[in-house]
This record gives structure tokens, sequence and C-alpha cells, in this order.
């Protein structure tokens, strides 16, 4: 069961978004649902909302929503964050911004892209590559959000080098996007 927020407002306001909108509340998989509710916001900026400039315009944008949501993210689960449970598994607004950050550089042009991403970073968010695991032992928020910062950032890496692959016409990156 997640916890509960604590009695002031600014508590109840940090465990809202440091659960990510409540996707931490999930029973089964809190992470993924977090990465899944990101995916949902790109998703709506990328494809669903047409007022939304693609290209450099919706890249300036995921990047300013990648920073105030580190920001707001070192803040909100430092909160939730208690001695006992340092980094509990309701709090996925990790998840949401390095989700964003394996996105950031990817020219959207199918949701393919998007799910093959949403792969890429829970596979890192899972693994923790260095420095990931070093920076989750980082004190309060701090901790909770870097790792996924490091797995976000991997990420974008991975995504570069697949849509590179692609680009060139190599067989094993058009497999992996068209099946």
């Amino acid at each position: 069961m997640a916890e509960l927020p604590g009695d002031s407002w600014a508590d109840r306001l940090a465990w809202f978004i440091g659960s990510g909108f409540g996707c931490g509340l999930s029973p089964l998989a809190p992470g993924s649902v977090g990465s899944l509710g990101a995916a949902a916001i790109l998703y709506l900026l990328t494809f669903a909302m047409p007022g939304i400039p693609g290209g450099w315009e919706r890249m300036g944008i995921l990047a300013a929503m990648s920073i105030i949501g580190l920001a707001i993210g070192v803040w909100a689960t430092g909160r939730m964050s208690t001695p006992e449970n340092p980094d509990p598994g309701s709090a996925t607004w990790d998840e949401f911004v390095g989700m964003w950050l394996t996105c950031l550089l990817i020219p959207f042009h199918s949701p393919v892209w998007l799910a093959i991403a949403f792969v890429v970073f829970r596979a890192l968010d899972v693994l923790k590559p260095w420095p990931c695991r070093r920076l989750e032992r980082l004190p309060g928020g701090w901790g909770i959000m870097l790792d996924d910062v490091g797995a976000g950032l991997w990420g974008m890496l991975i995504m570069l080098a697949l849509l590179a692959a692609y680009a060139l016409g190599l067989p094993f990156a058009a497999a992996l996007v068209f099946g």
C-alpha cells in the first residue's frame, strides 16, 4: 500500500506530484505505470495536439519540462522520502523525467519510436548502468531523481544510436522498428 501524505497542503501537493499524479498508487509495477504516464504526456504533445509545434520547438518544450520536472521532483520526492523508506515505491515522478530525457532528441514520426523509448528507458531504469546505482545513493529527492535522470540520459544515447542505424538503413534497426 502506498504511503499517505502528511497533513500540510505542501505535503499533499508533494505527494501528488511525487507519485506521478497518482501513477505510484498502482499495486503492480508503479515504475512502469509512471513511465506510461510520461509516455502519455509525450504522445499528447506529439501526436494528439496539432497546435504543439514539432521539431526543435518540441525538443525545447521537452527540455524545459525535464529541467523544471527535475527541480520540482527533487522537492516533491524529497518530501516523500523518510529515514525508514528513503525511496518509496510510490515516488514515480522520477520516471516521468527519465522518460522525457530518453525521448528528448527523438524527431517523432511514429508512435513506434515512443514505444521503443519506453522499453529502452524501463530496461535502463531496472539495470541501473553506471553511474545510476551510485546516484541512487544520494540523500532524499536527489537520489530518487538522479538515478532516473542518468537512465534517461543513457536512454537518449541509445535512442540516437537506433535512429542513426535506422537512417543508415541498417537491417537490424528496420527490423526493430517495423517488426
